[in-house]
């Protein structure tokens, strides 16, 4: 079973919840597609950590070939080719990689080479499978390193945990597209609300069985609860606001682990209605 964790924004508790539910189970798989600033690493600590490069291709122009008819910069929809003073250019960072100027080009003076925008990190701990992306500083697009993370659980059979990127943009998609379940982690205010609206058109759009959970909730008003009570959306549970939770979750520790049965039961019990909804 794939549980995608995601919200609208940064800073709702995503990965508090993500890393806690991964470490409450058996035996599980976490798998940390926020890739511009993964951290669920600094929660769980792996070890024997391994590392791959991820690399996307990028064309090449041979200049002796290229007769400057501009097929290709015709082609390209992103405007990735320009061909100034006789010769053929390519802007690597708006290049989306697709190679169709490469089968384009009737002189054959295009090829394909390399370009490294990232690595995928795997390591242990505990009970824990960790794997994480990390794309290297100023290029675009995390959109490839996540279908590589993504590729390596296809077939997993233990339970898996995505702690998404914040935000409903391509790189979130990418993450939650073979997900079984949907998590959205939610505040509860005015402007939490906001960004729930548009995670839930986002997983609808996709089709997915969802459920809410409110984090650091208080008393009063709760505009989050009350958007789903309206929308008939399930709330899976209610995080209270809790000093100590965020005293630990601050300090890179996880709580399920370091707590009283407490947070074990609280984050297994979360797992637990998703796993019935997923079943139901």
């Amino acid at each position: 079973m794939k549980i995608a964790v995601l919200s609208g924004k940064g800073g709702t508790g995503k990965t508090l919840i993500s890393v806690n539910m991964a470490a409450v189970l058996q035996k599980s798989v976490y798998i940390d597609c926020d890739v511009e600033e993964p951290n669920g690493h600094l929660f769980f600590k792996p070890v024997d950590v391994r590392s791959e490069k991820v690399s996307v291709k990028i064309p090449v122009a041979d200049d002796n070939l290229c007769n400057g008819c501009r097929k290709c910069v015709d082609f390209c929809k992103y405007n990735a080719l320009v061909y100034v003073n006789d010769r053929l250019m390519v802007f690597e960072d708006i290049c989306h990689s697709c190679g169709g100027c490469v089968l384009l080009c009737p002189e054959r003076a295009l090829s394909e080479r390399d370009k490294v925008i990232g690595e995928v990190r795997g390591g242990v701990s505990e009970n824990v499978t960790i794997i994480s992306g990390v794309l290297n500083t100023g290029e675009v697009s995390g959109t490839p390193i996540i279908k590589e993370l993504i590729s390596r659980i296809s077939r997993e059979e233990r339970p898996v945990i995505i702690d998404c990127p914040p935000g409903s943009a391509c790189i979130v998609m990418e993450s939650i597209k073979d997900a079984d379940y949907c998590i959205l982690v939610a505040e509860p205010t005015l402007f939490g609300v906001h960004n729930l609206d548009m995670v839930c058109e986002l997983v609808r759009l996709f089709e997915k069985p969802y459920g809410v959970i409110v984090n650091k909730c208080m008393d009063g008003e709760n505009p989050a609860e009350e958007y789903c009570v309206k929308n008939g959306i399930r709330i899976l549970g209610k995080i209270p606001y809790d000093e100590e939770l965020g005293r630990l979750n601050s300090n890179g520790l996880i709580a399920a682990w370091v707590e009283s049965k407490r947070y074990r039961e609280l984050f297994k019990s979360l797992y637990q209605k998703v796993a019935g909804e997923v079943q139901a």
